[in-house]
């Protein structure tokens, strides 16, 4: 059975504070970005990928009247950045798209998502130290300059890119069974169980966290019968020898996974760290 795995990374090491951002004159003086994976992360199938990129207006071609309602086609291109076969680099284009934005959008700028999956995909097959890109941003009727990073990225971080993730691990592993129950909110039963919890941060004001905004975290609640789901018999043997200084068992988490997070540290640098203890796996009575 297939176990998934969402992480985010952002460019050099997960963190942003230190990015490269290198020009090439072969890439006419777009910059190459790069992201490198962990060689435990490299270890499992991609199911899905995505880049995110903060598209932002550079500069207005002189001589051109925009107004600020005015919309523009973007043509977007992302490439990886690789060799040929007589050693020279060379930028191969995985991903093409296009979209509409406003003046105004283009003035503040906007967050957009690429579909990277198969460039990502044959990275992980054939891995190298780095997965190294250029995005490729152009106004269809070149009235103005764009560029991604933008040179604002430099002193504002969470401008920087950073790829989504979605991992399938296909190790064949004999699973252990496990007795923990999973219902939903309409379920009639008492006994402990497993609920489903989606939290949102942005809904408590937590704006420090880039990604996820929201995530499955899962809660435990029920009855625990002296005889159900007890994780430890001590539990039920103590009740029964001191029944008035025992509480009894409780539905409690058996087993929590952690989530892989963007997120600002003290000194607004990107920080990407892996949190333990957030999402409850299995409940059970103790």
């Amino acid at each position: 059975m297939s176990h998934m795995e969402r992480i985010l990374i952002a460019n050099f090491e997960c963190k942003v504070s230190a990015a490269d951002t290198r020009r090439h004159s072969h890439f006419k003086g777009l910059k190459v970005i790069n992201f490198r994976f962990t060689s435990k992360v490299l270890q499992n199938e991609v199911d899905e990928a995505f880049l995110n990129i903060h598209v932002q207006e550079l500069e207005q071609r002189l001589n051109v009247t925009l107004g600020p309602e005015e919309f523009f086609s973007i043509g977007l291109q992302v490439n990886r950045v690789t060799r040929n076969s007589q050693g020279s680099k060379a930028s191969v284009p995985y991903t093409e798209s296009s979209i509409k934005m406003s003046r105004k959008e283009l003035k503040i700028g906007r967050w957009v998502k690429l579909n990277v999956t198969n460039m990502v995909a044959e990275f992980f097959r054939l891995p190298r130290e780095n997965l190294a890109i250029v995005v490729r941003v152009q106004d269809s009727k070149n009235r103005m300059s764009l560029v991604v990073p933008h040179p604002s990225s430099e002193s504002n971080n969470a401008l920087m890119p950073y790829i989504e993730v979605s991992l399938r691990d296909n190790t064949h592993k004999r699973t252990r069974r496990t007795i923990g129950m999973d219902c939903t909110e309409n379920s009639k039963e008492v006994r402990c169980c497993r609920y489903p919890l989606s939290v949102n941060f942005e809904e408590f004001g937590w704006d420090w966290i880039i990604a996820p905004k929201q995530y499955d975290a899962n809660y435990c609640s029920g009855e625990c019968p002296y005889s159900f789901l007890q994780k430890y018999p001590h539990t039920h043997l103590v009740h029964l020898v001191t029944p008035q200084g025992s509480g009894g068992p409780c539905c409690a988490p058996r087993k929590m996974s952690s989530i892989s997070m963007l997120y600002f540290d003290d000194d607004l640098n990107i920080i990407y760290g892996t949190i333990p203890g957030m999402v409850v796996e299995s409940c059970g009575c103790s």
